[in-house]
């Protein structure tokens, strides 16, 4: 898989017929997948973020419902800038698209209906985990909505 430097879209699609529906997203490619997550956040707290991460390249796909992914790219991981600027995405179930983020950003998740869920595929193996994740207050950038 090439790699891009900027967050985009893989456009997937879905197909239905008389059995039922299936959805695809034949573009991505787990050549450079170590592992995955699916979230589902509460109610209570709809926001998850922020999380940075130095070399990891995340993915990510909504199974059910309607989810933001909000991201912005890091100036400098002590104490980035609290002015940068913040892209969104929206992710639905109705719609099968992944959402690329690579190296270098920090993204925020934020749950907009009930039972929601999200696929995360990550790129770094668990055990380089430790130094590539940075995590900032969920207020640290303001969302626009």
């Amino acid at each position: 898989m090439k790699q891009i430097k900027l967050p985009h879209l893989i456009k997937g699609g879905i197909h239905t017929d008389q059995r039922g529906q299936i959805s695809f997203v034949n573009d991505f490619k787990f050549d450079i997948i170590e592992r995955f997550y699916i979230i589902c956040n509460s109610d209570e707290y709809p926001l998850r973020g922020w999380q940075g991460h130095k070399i990891d390249n995340k993915f990510f796909y909504c199974v059910h419902g309607k989810v933001r992914v909000h991201f912005v790219k890091i100036d400098k991981w002590e104490s980035p800038s609290k002015d940068l600027q913040v892209e969104s995405i929206l992710l639905t179930s109705g719609e099968s698209n992944i959402l690329h983020i690579p190296e270098g950003y920090a993204n925020a998740i934020e749950f907009l209906e009930s039972n929601s869920k999200l696929i995360s595929f990550t790129t770094l193996p668990l055990n380089n985990v430790g130094d590539d994740s940075v995590r900032y207050p969920s207020d640290y950038w303001r969302i626009n909505e």
